[in-house]
C-alpha cells in the first residue's frame, strides 16, 4: 500500500471516529436541542457527495469513510428530528 492510501486510511478513520462520541452522548441524552439541524443536514449532503465523488475516482479511503461518517451523521440526524425537545 502506498503512503498516500495509507495517510488517507487514517485520517478518514480519526475524522470518522471523531463523530462517535457525539452520537453516545446524544443517544444517551436523548437530547439534540444544542445541535444544529441545518448544519448537519448540509454536513450529510456534503458526505454524500464526498462519497460519490471517492466512487468516482476509485478511491477506497474516500469511499469507505465518507459511507461510515455519513452512517454516524446520518443518525445524529435522526436523532435530532426524534428527540424533539
Amino acid at each position: 500500500m502506498d503512503t498516500a492510501k495509507l495517510i488517507g486510511l487514517v485520517a478518514g478513520f480519526l475524522t470518522t471516529v471523531a463523530f462517535v462520541p457525539q452520537v453516545i452522548k446524544t443517544w444517551r441524552s436523548k437530547s439534540a436541542r444544542d445541535l444544529s439541524l441545518v448544519m448537519f443536514l448540509l454536513f450529510c449532503t456534503g458526505v454524500f457527495l464526498w462519497m460519490i465523488y471517492g466512487i468516482m475516482i476509485n478511491e477506497l479511503p474516500v469511499i469507505l469513510w465518507n459511507i461510515i461518517t455519513l452512517l454516524l451523521a446520518l443518525i445524529i440526524l435522526l436523532f435530532k428530528i426524534r428527540f424533539k425537545d
